[in-house]
């Protein structure tokens, strides 16, 4: 095993070749402990708080270790700074000769196919002049670029409809009866990636291809001696989605966008298919229309007894398989025709097992509203089976990764979670505290007098706690709430208060812009107050004075009426086990360790975490919670909060943080 320790050191490769680097006890016991797993093949479920530096603790060992390496992250902002920036600086200080390669899920690579058939329709499918511009963009990159990844063409939004024209999907895609297959940037990514030695991936590729044998990692699992997942607390989420099942009606929607340009270049001629076409779409938007609102979780039961949600969906399956019977005689005209005929069916046959399966044992079935989608979930209330099967295959070693895994360093909840500790499996768990001097960098306030969080007037009373706090700060705040309704009456009533105190620190609302967009302008700003839902809770770093205060209105409780939810509780329950305490405690602890942690992320950092939930102090499991927290000062005295700032802004003034 290499000597861990000199790479490390304060005269080590690191300190030679990465500017301002300097010695961590807690990086390098971790980076010790993770050099162990990789050696015994073993499992190792690993937290490290804010400033540990977890990033070069697993990428040292690994890149030292040799071997075929997957890392998979929570994000693909992550992905891309992972493989654009740390590993070739670690690569470099370690002067380690390892090929690294970047695998992202279909939807991020430019298809020929898709665009030459899109650039042909041209303006007659595309909505507006800023589309078109967008897609002379999209096809001069693809005529230079080697990898083909949209990242890589900043002047076409990430949200652009365009992309959905112009890249494939697991539907869609032609596989090797496409004319382009020998040119195609996803196939030239799975090669890259199967003759690396690191391949950086996302959680949500590594379960689609690991459990749908899907997008090309089915190769690389089997050769792979090292999975390292980073933000392994987004695990359990990411893993139910894949392990269940669901259809919609955008795939239904995609499916008649692409069988009618197949028509018009396969099957003109056959005149009975365009109004078949119609049909189906006009069924499918009709059948989202039973459901009002949006955002909705719904569970079975619900929406069994919505008699329009029950005709609708036997009148969409009634015309699906009209259109499934047309596409059948016209399917050997083309390679498209083919395509759209396997889809149809397919979805016909998804619809249909949620339809009729009777509660599947172990699986919970619901339906979830977007502003203009249905879709039609089953999922598995425990994926700890499951993913154990995972880990039961050729030995490997597994390191699971996050700032929070545990609550009060105790990781039952996530081992059982995710089936990590079984007697096959036994997992090693490890936590290290952030080097930050928390105690001094920063306090914990929670206001006196709040009402109850189910209260009506919960978020005006959050709203008068926290005015007398912005203004002590000055702005430079993160208002982090648990719902979008709570969001949004939180930004009403901020405004008409700083209109009546005549304050004018801006405040810029989640949705104003893309994520990345409203937090360049924050930090721009300097003064500014963001106020944020699930978005902003995690993965988001602001260092420095423009982020001083964190404001978190709730505990973030899951709401218990989520059909998921609620059926996982009632099997726990019925098990004889205490579903609060093992199960919805432990995740809103995890939440509110992510959401805290966006206040201190460097050495120089100061700032003030407020929770207005007076269930911190008046509920019997609320000392188990603020345990869990970061070791910051405490208080519940306004006038100490006014005092951390006078001294900070006076540090300011003076020039001495």
């Amino acid at each position: 095993m290499p000597d861990i320790e000199t790479f490390f050191s304060a005269v080590g490769a690191l300190a030679r070749t990465v500017p301002g680097y300097s010695m961590r006890a807690q990086q390098l016991e971790m980076a010790q402990a993770i050099a162990e797993t990789i050696a015994a093949n073993s499992l190792l479920v690993a937290e490290a708080g804010t400033g540990t530096g977890k990033t070069f603790a697993y990428l040292v060992p690994a890149l030292l270790a040799g071997g075929k390496v997957i890392i998979s992250t929570g994000t693909k902002t992550l992905q891309d700074q992972l493989f654009n920036r740390d590993i070739p600086t670690v690569r470099t200080a370690l002067k380690a000769p390892v090929t690294v390669a970047l695998l992202k899920g279909r939807a991020n690579y430019v298809c020929h196919y898709h665009l030459e058939r899109t650039v042909q329709e041209g303006r007659a499918i595309l909505a507006s002049r800023e589309e078109v511009k967008y897609l002379k963009l999209i096809e001069r990159y693809a005529a230079v670029t080697k990898s083909g990844d949209k990242s890589g063409l900043s002047e076409v939004p990430e949200n652009a409809a365009v992309w959905q024209q112009v890249t494939s999907t697991r539907d869609n895609c032609l596989g090797s009866e496409c004319p382009h297959h020998k040119n195609c940037f996803v196939m030239e990514a799975r090669k890259q990636a199967l003759a690396a030695d690191v391949v950086v991936v996302n959680h949500h590729l590594f379960f689609a291809d690991v459990m749908l044998r899907d997008e090309g990692l089915a190769e690389l699992l089997p050769a792979c001696n090292t999975v390292i997942f980073d933000e392994a607390h987004q695990l359990p989420e990411t893993a139910s989605l894949f392990f269940g099942e669901s259809v919609s009606t955008s795939q239904l929607l995609e499916l008649a966008r692409d069988t009618e340009a197949e028509t018009v270049r396969g099957a003109k001629d056959f005149t009975a298919l365009p109004p078949a076409i119609a049909a189906m779409e006009k069924a499918a938007r009709d059948f989202r229309l039973t459901i009002e609102g949006e955002n909705t979780r719904l569970p079975l039961a619900a929406t069994m007894k919505n008699a329009k949600f029950g005709s609708a969906l036997d009148e969409l399956l009634k015309k699906l398989d009209a259109l499934v019977d047309m596409l059948e005689s016209q399917a050997e005209r083309s390679e498209g025709l083919e395509n759209c005929w396997q889809r149809a069916r397919e979805i016909s046959s998804n619809i249909k097992r949620w339809r009729d399966q009777a509660e599947a044992e172990g699986f919970v079935r619901w339906v979830e509203v977007f502003n203009h989608a249905l879709q039609l979930n089953a999922t598995p209330l425990s994926i700890a089976e499951i993913f154990n099967k995972q880990l039961s295959g050729s030995p490997r070693a597994w390191v699971f990764t996050s700032a929070t895994l545990s609550v009060k360093g105790d990781f039952s909840h996530y081992k059982n979670e995710m089936g990590l500790d079984t007697e096959l499996n036994p997992a090693q768990s490890a936590c290290w505290e952030s080097p930050f001097d928390f105690a001094n960098q920063s306090l914990l306030y929670v206001p006196t007098g709040m009402p109850e969080p189910n209260s009506r007037e919960y978020t005006e009373e959050v709203i008068k706690a926290a005015l007398p706090v912005l203004k002590a700060s000055r702005g430079r705040a993160f208002f982090l709430c648990t719902s979008l309704r709570a969001m949004k009456r939180a930004h009403e009533l901020l405004l008409e208060a700083f209109e009546r105190e005549k304050l004018d620190y801006p405040i810029l609302l989640q949705g104003q812009g893309s994520r990345s967009h409203m937090l360049e302008r924050f930090r721009k700003m300097g003064n500014a107050i963001l106020i944020g839902s699930q978005s902003f809770w995690e993965g988001v770093d602001v260092r420095g004075e423009a982020l001083s205060v964190v404001i978190i209105d709730k505990l973030p409780f899951a709401p218990p009426d989520d059909p998921v939810l609620a059926a996982r509780i009632d099997k726990i329950n019925k098990e004889g086990r205490n579903a609060f305490m093992e199960y919805q405690l432990p995740r809103a602890v995890i939440n509110l360790k992510q959401g805290a942690g966006r206040l201190i992320r460097d050495e120089t950092d100061r700032g003030v975490l407020m929770i207005c939930d007076p269930r911190l102090i008046t509920k019997s499991y609320g000392k188990k919670i603020w345990q869990s927290l970061p070791p910051m000062k405490r208080t519940r005295e306004l006038a100490e909060v006014e005092a951390f700032f006078a001294t900070n802004n006076e540090a300011v003034v003076t020039g001495d943080s």
